[in-house]
Formats: structure tokens, C-alpha cells, sequence
């Protein structure tokens, strides 16, 4: 009896559903027929067709069900409907599947989000910030730092800050504890090195072709960024940033290519001697606020910068400045705006020594040593394509 209601429901609901559609007037759609030369307002096909012939003055609009893996989500004039072409790629599965009245739609696995076309990890917060909005399938988390009174002690990306009151417990050893935790050494989280910026800028020929960033696409070993990405970057981007762009999203989409993994340790390298140049400097909060009035275009604000002081250790703390006002002027080249900063300083009575040693953290950046490194490198990787780098190989 149970199973004779349920079926007689299931065909109620079709009945239902079916009518509806039927009583449902189609949207009109202009159509000038050239064969008679006549104007018309013809039906449109509903989701999950297209139109296969259109009307003329003495019969209606034909429409055909759209063909397997091929959609159409809503009314339309179409002579074809649109292909499934989203795939799930790694670290995603399928959400909605596709249809001839949907699209498929994928999303990254648990902890991940969508960036451009890979599902990078979600940002965990270090020491001292709390998560403020949760990582979610699209976006990364979104980190601030603890207001007085609150203190986090680990890295996390789903731990708020909590109050050191809540906290404290009943002894002064806990009390001491939780606000150690608080002042803890903390990572700053730069997004990308100098001698990485570096490395990726110098590969920006000095005449740009139109076909260069697809060339360089082509050219690069290990997985290639799709066609998708590359248009976004090229919409985003003002070409001389474009290349700089692409070799970021390469060189994250193959982390354990054997090039890559050669790229890093060079890097490293290259930034363990940026790290002795300036960990010595022994700036302050003063001096990194003068450098930041000197550097071109938007600035990073003064609480951002005290914010850089708290959080990271000498050796970062200028990496991360150049870092943040990179990301606020978009297309800004670090290691220019470092060498045109430090050039004005000097009018700010800045200490001889710390401008000396700024100087000579550009000057290895932009060194022959470095230079030719690079040139090997891309040699390696670009093979025929090498010849339109910087510092040709000639």
C-alpha cells in the first residue's frame, strides 16, 4: 500500500511539474528572417533545449533536447547549448553534476579553496591572530590580530582569538603562560620572496611579443596552467606583470618537478644571504615607516607597519613591507621600489649604515652572479625560448 501512495505522489508531482511548464508562456526573442525579409518575435526553447529551427511567419520555433554532456539552464535563443567543459581537476570532486539543465560545478576537498585553477591550502593564522572568517570552498581564511585582553598560540585556520581572562585560570604560572604565547616569535606569511620576485621579473624579455606569455607557457616544463587561467592573468595584469604571474602559478602547481624543486634550493640559497644583509640592519619602527614614505604609489599604513614589527623577526620585517605594498599597487616591481626608496632616504638623515646595507641587499638581487644563474636556469627550462630573457644568451 505504502509503496502504491508513493509511486501514485511521484506521478502527481510529474503531472504537476509537466502542467506548469505547458502553462508557462516562453519568453519572445526578435528574429529578422531573410528570406522574407520579415521581423518576428519568436518563442524561445525552455532549459534543457535549444533551438533547432527557428519561426517563421506560419510556424512556431523547433526546439531539440540538448545532447549528452551539454547544457542549457534557462530560456534562450540558441542554436546550440553549451558544453559541460568544467572537470574536476585534483583535489576537488563534483558537487552538481552535469545535465541538460545544468552545468557540472566542482569544489576543492576539505581544508582548500579555488585560486585561479589550483586548490591551494587554507591560510592558517600564525601566533598572536585569530581567525575572523573561515576558509571556505572559494576563499581563503581571513586572519587578524588579537585585540588587548585576547591571545592565540598556535597556527590555525579555524581558531579565534580567546580572552586571556576566560583563559588565565587561578595560578600566575598560567597567567604567564598565556601571555607568552601571546608575544611569541610569529611567522609573517610573505607570499613571495625577494629573490623569488627576483628570479621570476628577470625572465621578462625587454620587448614584449604578443604571443610571449603563450610561448612561455608552452615552454615550461611539468603541468601546464590551462588556457582558463592564463586569460584571467591576462585580464588582471599589466603585461610586463603577466610573466611574473604565471611563474608564481607554475612554480605552485608543480612543487615536486624536479626543475622546481632545483628553482627553491637556488632560492633558498639566495635568500638565507638576503636574510644576513638585513637582519643586521636592526630597523625600526621609525625607519620602516620612512622607507614606506619613500617607496612610490599607495602606502601601507602605519598600523600595518607596527603590526609588521610585532609579528616578524628583523630578517623578515622588510621582506613582508615590500610584500604588502607590492599587493596593495598590484603591478609594482619590489625590488625597484626598494632601490627607489633607499635612493631617497638619504635626504631623511636615515642612518649611513642602514642605507649601505639596503644597497647591497639590491645589488645582490640584481647582481651578475645572480644573473647568470638565472640565465642557467632558464636555459634549462625554456630551451629554444631562453634566447628572449633578459641578459641574452648570447
Amino acid at each position: 500500500m505504502n509503496k502504491f501512495l508513493c509511486c501514485t505522489l511521484v506521478l502527481l508531482d510529474i503531472s504537476v511539474k509537466w502542467t506548469v511548464q505547458e502553462t508557462i508562456a516562453a519568453p519572445k526573442h526578435p528574429y529578422y528572417d531573410r528570406r522574407t525579409r520579415r521581423r518576428l518575435m519568436c518563442d524561445q526553447c525552455p532549459a534543457g533545449t535549444y533551438v533547432k529551427k527557428p519561426c517563421t511567419a506560419t510556424s512556431p520555433t523547433e526546439c531539440a533536447p540538448c545532447p549528452e554532456g551539454h547544457y542549457e539552464d534557462d530560456w534562450n535563443f540558441d542554436d546550440e547549448c553549451y558544453y559541460c567543459s568544467e572537470f574536476c581537476r585534483e583535489l576537488q570532486f563534483e558537487v552538481q553534476k552535469c545535465t541538460s539543465t545544468q552545468k557540472r560545478i566542482c569544489q576543492c576537498v576539505e581544508g582548500r579553496y579555488f585560486e585561479l585553477e589550483y586548490c591551494a591550502r587554507h591560510t592558517k593564522c600564525p601566533p598572536g591572530f585569530g581567525v575572523v572568517e573561515k576558509g571556505t570552498p572559494w576563499a581563503d581564511t581571513v586572519c587578524e590580530r588579537c585585540p588587548e585582553g585576547y591571545f592565540s598560540s598556535e597556527f590555525s585556520s579555524t581558531e579565534l582569538c580567546q580572552s586571556i581572562q576566560a583563559w588565565r585560570g587561578d595560578t600566575k604560572q598560567d597567567v604567564w603562560q598565556g601571555e607568552k604565547a601571546n608575544k611569541s616569535i610569529q611567522q609573517c606569511g610573505i607570499d613571495v620572496s625577494l629573490c623569488e620576485e627576483a628570479f621570476f621579473r628577470f625572465a621578462v624579455p625587454t620587448k614584449l611579443t604578443p604571443d610571449w606569455l603563450n610561448s612561455l607557457t608552452g615552454s615550461l616544463p611539468g603541468k601546464n596552467v590551462s588556457a582558463e587561467a592564463l586569460e584571467k592573468i591576462k585580464q588582471r595584469h599589466s603585461p610586463q606583470e603577466q610573466t611574473f604571474q604565471l611563474l608564481k602559478l607554475w612554480k605552485q602547481q608543480n612543487k615536486d618537478h624536479s626543475m622546481v624543486m632545483k628553482i627553491t634550493q637556488d632560492i633558498d640559497l639566495c635568500e638565507n644571504s638576503v636574510s644576513k644583509q638585513i637582519g643586521h640592519l636592526n630597523i625600526t619602527a621609525e625607519q620602516l615607516n620612512m622607507l614606506m614614505e619613500n617607496l612610490p604609489g599607495d602606502k601601507v599604513g602605519k598600523e600595518e607597519t607596527e603590526r609588521i614589527m610585532k609579528v616578524c623577526q628583523s630578517t623578515e620585517q622588510i621582506p613582508k613591507l615590500l610584500s604588502l605594498w607590492r599587493i596593495k599597487n598590484r603591478d609594482q616591481d619590489s625590488i625597484k621600489g626598494l632601490m627607489y626608496g633607499v635612493k631617497h632616504l638619504k635626504a631623511y638623515h636615515f642612518p649611513k649604515t642602514t642605507i649601505q646595507g639596503l644597497r647591497k641587499v639590491v645589488k645582490s638581487l640584481r647582481s651578475t652572479t645572480m644573473q647568470k644563474l638565472y640565465q642557467k636556469l632558464f636555459s634549462e627550462m625554456l630551451g629554444n625560448q631562453a634566447h628572449l630573457v633578459k641578459g641574452k644568451l648570447v
